[in-house]
């Protein structure tokens, strides 16, 4: 078993940081995308839409995505559970992983694309298109910020692949993209600062 990873991307790092949380160790094999590594015919095998993160199995069977990498751990590994325990549970964190991935990390892609010096080469670019996305972003920074006043974390107060995978977008956001929320949203400042702190958040 391998992981295909790249240590800057956003979603190898989700990856990661919810392996961390399970405690389970999974060697990593680096894929230079910014190279090209991901669009060679080999590694198009594995991933037909060439991306990372790529979970190789001792089988040759490859799982692509990250939230679908993390739930075939949390099936293997049910403790702790990340993914939620009852119904509602669940149902909670599928709607917020939803929301972070529609509302925030989409976004957050569109500004990387339209916006960034460094993918000029990869799209014609459309200022305007960023401007709109980057409106998107701060809004939804908003919205996450009234989710965290009564919550400890996105989904209650227990740590879920949520956070993960929030923490992961947001450092995106904050970094490389070059939008980061404002200092007095408090409460995403609190959660922000809380869940950086985790070991996990090292991985």
């Amino acid at each position: 078993m391998k992981l295909y990873d790249f240590t800057i991307a956003p979603n190898p790092r989700r990856v990661r940081i919810f392996l961390a949380e399970k405690g389970i160790d999974v060697p990593l094999e680096s894929v230079d995308i910014r190279g090209g590594g991901a669009r060679t015919p080999e590694f198009l095998e594995k991933n037909s839409f060439g991306g990372i993160p790529v979970l190789e199995l001792e089988d040759g069977t490859c799982i692509a995505e990250s939230v679908a990498i993390c739930r075939y751990f949390e099936e293997l590994y049910p403790d702790p559970p990340l993914f939620g325990t009852t119904a509602v549970e669940k149902a909670v964190i599928e709607m917020w992983l939803r929301r972070v991935e529609l509302n925030f990390m989409v976004p957050t892609g569109m500004v990387w694309l339209h916006g960034n010096p460094l993918t000029a080469t990869v799209v014609k670019q459309i200022p305007a298109v960023a401007d709109q996305y980057r409106e998107r972003i701060h809004r939804t920074y908003k919205l996450f910020d009234q989710q965290l006043q009564t919550h400890s974390f996105f989904v209650g107060e227990h740590y879920s692949v949520v956070d993960a995978v929030a923490l992961a977008s947001i450092d995106f956001a904050r970094g490389l993209v070059g939008e980061p929320f404002d200092d007095n949203l408090e409460h995403l400042s609190r959660w922000h600062n809380d869940v950086s702190n985790r070991d996990s958040a090292m991985a």
